[in-house]
Protein backbone atom coordinates (compact mmCIF):
# COMPACT_ATOMS: atom_id res chain seq x y z
CA UNK A 1 0.00 0.00 0.00
CA UNK A 2 2.87 2.15 1.16
CA UNK A 3 4.81 1.79 -2.09
CA UNK A 4 1.98 1.98 -4.29
CA UNK A 5 0.92 5.45 -2.78
CA UNK A 6 4.19 6.72 -3.36
CA UNK A 7 4.55 5.82 -6.59
CA UNK A 8 0.96 7.15 -7.86
CA UNK A 9 1.37 10.56 -6.09
CA UNK A 10 4.82 10.87 -7.36
CA UNK A 11 3.22 10.19 -11.01
CA UNK A 12 0.28 12.79 -10.23
CA UNK A 13 3.19 15.23 -9.28
CA UNK A 14 4.95 14.77 -12.49
CA UNK A 15 1.81 14.47 -14.70
CA UNK A 16 0.44 17.80 -12.63
CA UNK A 17 4.00 19.91 -13.28
CA UNK A 18 4.04 19.13 -16.68
CA UNK A 19 0.86 20.47 -17.64
CA UNK A 20 1.45 23.56 -15.78
CA UNK A 21 5.06 23.99 -16.91
CA UNK A 22 4.71 23.04 -20.47
CA UNK A 23 3.20 26.54 -21.03
CA UNK A 24 4.51 28.21 -17.80
CA UNK A 25 8.08 28.80 -18.55
CA UNK A 26 6.65 30.22 -21.99
CA UNK A 27 4.17 32.35 -21.05
CA UNK A 28 6.91 36.21 -20.69
CA UNK A 29 7.53 34.88 -24.37
CA UNK A 30 4.62 34.22 -25.13
CA UNK A 31 3.08 37.70 -23.58
CA UNK A 32 5.80 39.34 -25.22
CA UNK A 33 6.64 37.82 -28.76
CA UNK A 34 2.86 36.91 -29.16
CA UNK A 35 0.87 39.44 -28.16
CA UNK A 36 3.48 42.09 -27.99
CA UNK A 37 2.57 43.18 -24.61
CA UNK A 38 5.41 45.96 -22.41
CA UNK A 39 7.05 44.62 -19.13
CA UNK A 40 4.89 47.10 -17.24
CA UNK A 41 1.87 45.16 -18.54
CA UNK A 42 3.59 41.42 -18.41
CA UNK A 43 4.37 42.71 -14.60
CA UNK A 44 0.78 43.84 -13.87
CA UNK A 45 -0.89 40.02 -15.04
CA UNK A 46 1.80 38.68 -12.29
CA UNK A 47 0.48 41.34 -9.75
CA UNK A 48 -2.81 40.69 -10.47
CA UNK A 49 -2.26 36.82 -10.46
CA UNK A 50 -0.50 36.81 -6.99
CA UNK A 51 -3.58 38.76 -6.00
CA UNK A 52 -5.75 36.22 -7.03
CA UNK A 53 -3.67 33.35 -5.66
CA UNK A 54 -3.83 35.46 -2.04
CA UNK A 55 -7.07 35.08 -2.38
CA UNK A 56 -7.63 31.35 -3.22
CA UNK A 57 -4.75 29.80 -1.21
CA UNK A 58 -6.34 30.43 2.39
CA UNK A 59 -9.65 28.75 1.08
CA UNK A 60 -7.36 26.16 -0.15
CA UNK A 61 -5.66 25.74 2.89
CA UNK A 62 -8.33 25.83 5.26
CA UNK A 63 -10.50 23.12 2.84
CA UNK A 64 -7.36 21.12 2.91
CA UNK A 65 -6.64 20.90 6.25
CA UNK A 66 -10.58 20.09 6.87
CA UNK A 67 -11.16 17.00 4.42
CA UNK A 68 -7.65 15.73 4.75
CA UNK A 69 -6.80 13.20 2.19
CA UNK A 70 -9.75 13.04 0.46
CA UNK A 71 -9.15 13.44 -3.03
CA UNK A 72 -12.12 16.03 -3.72
CA UNK A 73 -10.43 19.16 -4.18
CA UNK A 74 -7.20 17.43 -5.99
CA UNK A 75 -9.95 16.50 -8.39
CA UNK A 76 -11.44 20.01 -9.41
CA UNK A 77 -7.93 21.37 -9.68
CA UNK A 78 -7.95 18.32 -12.54
CA UNK A 79 -11.31 19.67 -14.22
CA UNK A 80 -9.47 23.10 -14.19
CA UNK A 81 -6.18 21.82 -15.76
CA UNK A 82 -8.33 20.20 -18.73
CA UNK A 83 -9.55 23.82 -19.02
CA UNK A 84 -6.38 25.50 -20.27
CA UNK A 85 -5.94 25.12 -23.92
CA UNK A 86 -9.77 26.40 -24.29
CA UNK A 87 -9.47 29.25 -21.45
CA UNK A 88 -6.13 30.33 -22.84
CA UNK A 89 -6.69 30.09 -26.54
CA UNK A 90 -10.69 30.96 -26.36
CA UNK A 91 -10.85 33.77 -23.50
CA UNK A 92 -7.87 34.92 -22.63
CA UNK A 93 -5.78 35.68 -25.33
CA UNK A 94 -8.57 38.29 -26.97
CA UNK A 95 -9.80 39.46 -23.73
CA UNK A 96 -5.61 40.38 -23.20
CA UNK A 97 -5.75 41.91 -26.95
CA UNK A 98 -9.19 43.75 -26.90
CA UNK A 99 -10.07 44.69 -23.24
CA UNK A 100 -6.70 44.15 -21.88
CA UNK A 101 -7.71 44.69 -17.72
CA UNK A 102 -10.51 42.00 -17.77
CA UNK A 103 -7.86 39.61 -19.67
CA UNK A 104 -6.12 40.02 -16.62
CA UNK A 105 -8.98 39.80 -14.43
CA UNK A 106 -10.26 36.25 -15.88
CA UNK A 107 -6.36 35.09 -16.42
CA UNK A 108 -5.40 35.77 -12.33
CA UNK A 109 -8.82 33.79 -11.48
CA UNK A 110 -7.91 30.85 -13.48
CA UNK A 111 -4.54 30.91 -12.69
CA UNK A 112 -4.89 30.79 -9.16
CA UNK A 113 -8.11 28.22 -9.13
CA UNK A 114 -5.74 25.56 -11.18
CA UNK A 115 -2.50 26.38 -10.93
CA UNK A 116 -0.79 29.20 -8.43
CA UNK A 117 -3.30 27.92 -5.47
CA UNK A 118 -3.22 24.54 -6.62
CA UNK A 119 0.13 23.67 -6.93
CA UNK A 120 0.35 24.60 -3.29
CA UNK A 121 -2.71 22.85 -2.14
CA UNK A 122 -1.20 19.38 -4.36
CA UNK A 123 2.00 19.64 -2.84
CA UNK A 124 0.23 20.13 0.78
CA UNK A 125 -1.80 16.69 -0.02
CA UNK A 126 1.33 15.02 -1.10
CA UNK A 127 3.18 15.97 2.45
CA UNK A 128 0.36 14.80 4.14
CA UNK A 129 0.30 11.53 2.75
CA UNK A 130 4.44 10.86 2.96
CA UNK A 131 3.86 11.57 6.62
CA UNK A 132 1.14 8.70 7.24
CA UNK A 133 2.67 6.80 4.30
CA UNK A 134 6.52 6.35 5.10
CA UNK A 135 8.54 8.66 2.21
CA UNK A 136 9.68 11.96 2.03
CA UNK A 137 8.06 14.84 0.58
CA UNK A 138 11.17 16.11 -1.52
CA UNK A 139 11.64 11.81 -2.85
CA UNK A 140 8.03 12.67 -4.50
CA UNK A 141 7.89 16.17 -5.19
CA UNK A 142 11.50 15.69 -7.08
CA UNK A 143 9.25 13.72 -9.41
CA UNK A 144 7.19 16.69 -9.85
CA UNK A 145 10.69 18.57 -11.30
CA UNK A 146 10.76 15.39 -13.83
CA UNK A 147 7.34 16.27 -15.28
CA UNK A 148 7.92 19.87 -15.10
CA UNK A 149 11.81 19.24 -17.45
CA UNK A 150 10.06 16.74 -19.72
CA UNK A 151 7.03 19.80 -20.25
CA UNK A 152 9.51 22.55 -20.44
CA UNK A 153 11.84 20.39 -23.19
CA UNK A 154 8.51 19.59 -25.13
CA UNK A 155 7.41 23.29 -25.17
CA UNK A 156 10.72 24.77 -26.22
CA UNK A 157 10.17 21.45 -29.32
CA UNK A 158 6.84 23.42 -30.28
CA UNK A 159 6.87 26.84 -29.05
CA UNK A 160 8.52 28.01 -32.33
CA UNK A 161 6.10 25.64 -34.67
CA UNK A 162 3.21 27.14 -33.01
CA UNK A 163 2.55 29.10 -29.51
CA UNK A 164 -0.76 27.55 -29.19
CA UNK A 165 0.55 23.96 -28.82
CA UNK A 166 2.14 24.61 -25.51
CA UNK A 167 -1.65 25.39 -24.31
CA UNK A 168 -2.86 22.18 -25.99
CA UNK A 169 -0.44 20.37 -24.27
CA UNK A 170 -1.56 20.72 -20.45
CA UNK A 171 -5.08 20.17 -21.70
CA UNK A 172 -4.60 16.56 -23.24
CA UNK A 173 -2.08 15.69 -20.46
CA UNK A 174 -5.20 16.31 -18.13
CA UNK A 175 -6.69 13.01 -19.54
CA UNK A 176 -3.78 10.68 -17.29
CA UNK A 177 -3.69 12.68 -14.77
CA UNK A 178 -7.81 11.95 -14.05
CA UNK A 179 -6.90 8.48 -14.35
CA UNK A 180 -4.01 8.80 -11.88
CA UNK A 181 -6.28 10.18 -9.31
CA UNK A 182 -8.85 8.14 -9.56
CA UNK A 183 -7.10 4.72 -9.03
CA UNK A 184 -4.97 6.22 -6.36
CA UNK A 185 -6.06 4.17 -2.67
CA UNK A 186 -5.39 5.67 0.56
CA UNK A 187 -5.51 3.97 3.77
CA UNK A 188 -9.17 4.41 5.44
CA UNK A 189 -7.40 5.55 8.75
CA UNK A 190 -6.09 8.26 6.76
CA UNK A 191 -9.07 9.48 5.46
CA UNK A 192 -10.21 9.85 9.04
CA UNK A 193 -7.44 12.32 10.60
CA UNK A 194 -9.84 15.24 9.56
CA UNK A 195 -12.68 14.39 11.27
CA UNK A 196 -9.95 13.75 14.44
CA UNK A 197 -8.67 17.12 14.09
CA UNK A 198 -11.87 18.97 13.82
CA UNK A 199 -9.92 22.32 12.24
CA UNK A 200 -12.08 25.18 13.01
CA UNK A 201 -11.75 29.32 12.29
CA UNK A 202 -10.90 29.73 15.38
CA UNK A 203 -7.92 27.45 15.07
CA UNK A 204 -6.59 29.26 12.21
CA UNK A 205 -6.96 32.92 13.77
CA UNK A 206 -4.88 31.86 16.68
CA UNK A 207 -2.25 30.40 14.45
CA UNK A 208 -1.19 34.04 13.18
CA UNK A 209 -1.43 35.28 16.60
CA UNK A 210 2.02 33.55 17.09
CA UNK A 211 5.01 36.01 16.43
CA UNK A 212 7.00 33.29 15.48
CA UNK A 213 4.55 32.84 12.31
CA UNK A 214 4.61 36.55 11.45
CA UNK A 215 8.78 36.37 10.81
CA UNK A 216 8.68 33.32 9.02
CA UNK A 217 6.43 35.43 6.83
CA UNK A 218 8.80 38.30 6.74
CA UNK A 219 11.44 36.01 5.87
CA UNK A 220 9.45 34.20 3.02
CA UNK A 221 8.54 37.92 1.82
CA UNK A 222 11.98 39.45 1.43
CA UNK A 223 13.83 36.42 -0.02
CA UNK A 224 11.57 34.02 -1.77
CA UNK A 225 8.79 36.27 -3.04
CA UNK A 226 11.54 39.06 -4.06
CA UNK A 227 13.53 35.59 -6.43
CA UNK A 228 9.92 34.84 -7.57
CA UNK A 229 9.50 37.76 -8.82
CA UNK A 230 13.04 38.62 -10.20
CA UNK A 231 12.36 34.96 -12.01
CA UNK A 232 9.19 36.20 -13.66
CA UNK A 233 10.48 37.79 -16.92
CA UNK A 234 14.12 36.03 -16.96
CA UNK A 235 13.04 34.14 -20.09
CA UNK A 236 12.66 37.41 -21.74
CA UNK A 237 16.35 38.98 -20.66
CA UNK A 238 17.76 35.60 -21.55
CA UNK A 239 16.39 35.09 -25.10
CA UNK A 240 17.12 38.25 -25.77
CA UNK A 241 20.96 37.66 -25.28
CA UNK A 242 20.56 35.58 -28.62
CA UNK A 243 21.30 37.20 -32.05
CA UNK A 244 17.41 35.83 -33.01
CA UNK A 245 14.47 35.22 -30.72
CA UNK A 246 13.88 31.78 -31.83
CA UNK A 247 17.29 31.20 -31.27
CA UNK A 248 16.54 31.95 -27.54
CA UNK A 249 13.97 30.64 -27.26
CA UNK A 250 14.81 27.57 -28.31
CA UNK A 251 17.87 27.71 -26.06
CA UNK A 252 16.06 28.72 -22.97
CA UNK A 253 13.82 25.57 -23.43
CA UNK A 254 16.87 23.41 -23.28
CA UNK A 255 18.68 25.25 -20.73
CA UNK A 256 15.49 25.34 -18.59
CA UNK A 257 14.46 21.67 -19.19
CA UNK A 258 18.05 20.78 -18.27
CA UNK A 259 17.49 22.36 -14.54
CA UNK A 260 14.46 20.98 -13.97
CA UNK A 261 16.10 17.60 -14.50
CA UNK A 262 18.84 18.89 -12.49
CA UNK A 263 16.24 20.03 -9.67
CA UNK A 264 14.89 16.47 -9.74
CA UNK A 265 18.07 15.02 -8.85
CA UNK A 266 18.45 18.10 -6.28
CA UNK A 267 15.01 17.24 -4.82
CA UNK A 268 15.62 13.56 -3.79
CA UNK A 269 18.47 14.16 -2.07
CA UNK A 270 17.37 17.52 -0.68
CA UNK A 271 15.58 15.55 2.75
CA UNK A 272 19.10 14.59 3.12
CA UNK A 273 20.81 17.82 3.50
CA UNK A 274 17.87 19.10 4.92
CA UNK A 275 17.75 16.66 7.91
CA UNK A 276 21.56 17.27 8.39
CA UNK A 277 21.94 20.75 8.23
CA UNK A 278 18.21 21.07 10.06
CA UNK A 279 15.77 23.77 8.55
CA UNK A 280 16.41 26.96 9.75
CA UNK A 281 20.53 26.15 8.26
CA UNK A 282 18.57 24.89 5.02
CA UNK A 283 16.46 28.01 4.65
CA UNK A 284 19.58 30.85 5.08
CA UNK A 285 21.41 28.18 2.93
CA UNK A 286 18.75 28.70 0.49
CA UNK A 287 18.43 32.59 0.39
CA UNK A 288 22.31 32.99 0.27
CA UNK A 289 21.90 30.99 -3.64
CA UNK A 290 19.25 33.11 -4.49
CA UNK A 291 21.42 36.08 -3.25
CA UNK A 292 24.08 34.76 -5.96
CA UNK A 293 21.93 33.94 -8.68
CA UNK A 294 20.05 37.21 -8.70
CA UNK A 295 23.73 39.31 -8.34
CA UNK A 296 25.43 36.76 -10.66
CA UNK A 297 22.66 37.47 -13.21
CA UNK A 298 23.62 41.54 -13.49
CA UNK A 299 26.67 40.65 -13.64
CA UNK A 300 27.26 38.20 -16.31
CA UNK A 301 26.40 39.08 -19.40
CA UNK A 302 27.75 36.21 -22.43
CA UNK A 303 25.46 33.14 -22.57
CA UNK A 304 27.42 30.70 -21.29
CA UNK A 305 28.18 32.28 -17.76
CA UNK A 306 24.18 33.02 -17.59
CA UNK A 307 22.98 30.10 -18.41
CA UNK A 308 25.74 28.46 -15.50
CA UNK A 309 24.07 30.71 -13.00
CA UNK A 310 20.23 29.53 -13.99
CA UNK A 311 21.24 26.79 -13.17
CA UNK A 312 21.94 27.59 -8.94
CA UNK A 313 17.81 27.54 -9.17
CA UNK A 314 17.94 23.50 -9.06
CA UNK A 315 19.82 23.83 -5.83
CA UNK A 316 17.94 26.57 -4.28
CA UNK A 317 14.04 25.20 -5.27
CA UNK A 318 15.11 21.74 -3.48
CA UNK A 319 16.39 23.13 -0.66
CA UNK A 320 13.32 25.79 -0.25
CA UNK A 321 10.52 23.32 -0.35
CA UNK A 322 12.23 20.65 1.81
CA UNK A 323 13.13 22.85 4.32
CA UNK A 324 9.40 25.12 4.36
CA UNK A 325 8.17 21.76 5.45
CA UNK A 326 10.16 20.98 7.93
CA UNK A 327 10.29 23.96 9.30
CA UNK A 328 6.59 23.83 9.35
CA UNK A 329 6.79 20.57 11.27
CA UNK A 330 8.93 21.82 13.66
CA UNK A 331 6.95 24.62 14.87
CA UNK A 332 3.97 24.76 14.14
CA UNK A 333 0.63 22.38 14.93
CA UNK A 334 0.68 20.31 11.97
CA UNK A 335 -3.07 19.91 12.28
CA UNK A 336 -2.79 23.25 10.42
CA UNK A 337 0.29 22.48 8.40
CA UNK A 338 -1.77 23.30 4.79
CA UNK A 339 -2.91 26.53 5.76
CA UNK A 340 0.80 27.71 7.24
CA UNK A 341 1.82 26.22 4.07
CA UNK A 342 -0.70 28.00 1.81
CA UNK A 343 -0.38 31.42 3.76
CA UNK A 344 2.71 31.49 5.67
CA UNK A 345 4.79 30.31 2.61
CA UNK A 346 2.37 30.81 -0.55
CA UNK A 347 0.44 33.64 0.02
CA UNK A 348 3.20 35.55 1.79
CA UNK A 349 5.40 34.75 -2.07
CA UNK A 350 2.05 36.41 -3.71
CA UNK A 351 1.51 39.37 -1.46
CA UNK A 352 4.89 40.10 -2.31
CA UNK A 353 4.48 39.84 -5.86
CA UNK A 354 0.97 41.86 -6.35
CA UNK A 355 3.03 44.91 -4.97
CA UNK A 356 6.56 44.02 -6.36
CA UNK A 357 5.43 42.64 -10.14
CA UNK A 358 4.65 46.08 -11.53
CA UNK A 359 6.96 47.84 -10.23
CA UNK A 360 10.17 45.38 -11.01
CA UNK A 361 8.46 45.22 -15.07
CA UNK A 362 8.93 49.24 -14.77
CA UNK A 363 12.36 49.01 -13.31
CA UNK A 364 12.67 46.41 -16.88
CA UNK A 365 12.08 48.91 -18.89
CA UNK A 366 13.31 51.87 -17.22
CA UNK A 367 17.38 50.95 -16.39
CA UNK A 368 17.21 47.23 -17.98
CA UNK A 369 17.42 44.05 -16.76
CA UNK A 370 20.83 43.98 -15.27
CA UNK A 371 20.89 46.90 -12.99
CA UNK A 372 17.16 45.67 -11.98
CA UNK A 373 18.91 42.46 -10.63
CA UNK A 374 21.89 43.80 -8.65
CA UNK A 375 18.88 45.89 -6.69
CA UNK A 376 16.83 42.75 -5.82
CA UNK A 377 19.83 40.75 -5.36
CA UNK A 378 21.07 43.03 -2.37
CA UNK A 379 16.85 42.72 -0.92
CA UNK A 380 17.32 39.37 -1.08
CA UNK A 381 20.81 39.23 0.71
CA UNK A 382 19.33 41.69 3.69
CA UNK A 383 16.18 39.29 4.38
CA UNK A 384 18.39 36.23 4.45
CA UNK A 385 20.46 37.82 6.76
CA UNK A 386 18.03 38.95 9.15
CA UNK A 387 16.23 35.03 8.62
CA UNK A 388 19.72 34.29 10.52
CA UNK A 389 18.72 36.33 13.37
CA UNK A 390 15.30 35.37 13.63
CA UNK A 391 14.42 32.21 12.31
CA UNK A 392 13.67 29.73 15.31
CA UNK A 393 16.58 27.07 15.17
CA UNK A 394 15.84 23.52 15.32
CA UNK A 395 17.46 22.68 18.73
CA UNK A 396 14.31 25.39 20.25
CA UNK A 397 11.67 24.15 17.59
CA UNK A 398 8.64 23.55 20.20
CA UNK A 399 7.12 20.97 18.10
CA UNK A 400 10.22 18.78 17.45
CA UNK A 401 10.50 19.32 21.30
CA UNK A 402 7.29 17.77 21.42
CA UNK A 403 7.97 15.01 19.47
CA UNK A 404 11.10 14.03 21.22
CA UNK A 405 9.12 13.87 24.35
CA UNK A 406 6.69 11.97 23.43
CA UNK A 407 8.98 9.16 21.78
CA UNK A 408 10.99 9.54 24.48
CA UNK A 409 9.56 7.01 26.54
CA UNK A 410 8.71 4.23 23.72
CA UNK A 411 12.56 4.33 22.81
CA UNK A 412 13.18 3.50 26.69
Amino acid sequence: MKNSVYLRLSSFLFTFFFCWLVFLAFMPIWFKQVLHLSGAQIGTIYAANAIAAMTFQPIYGYISDRIGLRKHLLGFINFCVAMTAPFFLLVYQPLLESFFFAGVVAGALFMAIAYNAGVAAIESFVEKAGRSNDFEFGRARCWGSLGAAVGIFAAGLVFNLNPSYIFILASIMSLPLAAILYTTRLKAADLEIAQKNNISLADVKALFKIKNVWLFMIFILGSACVYGVFDQQFAIYYASLFPTEAEGNEAFGYLNSFQVFLEAAAMFAAPYFVNKLGAKRSLILAGTIMTCRMVGSGVVVNTIGISAIKLLHAVELSLLLVAVFKYIAKNFDNRLASVMYLVGYQLSNQLGAAILSPVVGSFYDSIGFPSTYLFLGAVVGSFTLFGAFVLVSDSKAPYQQREEAESAPEAA
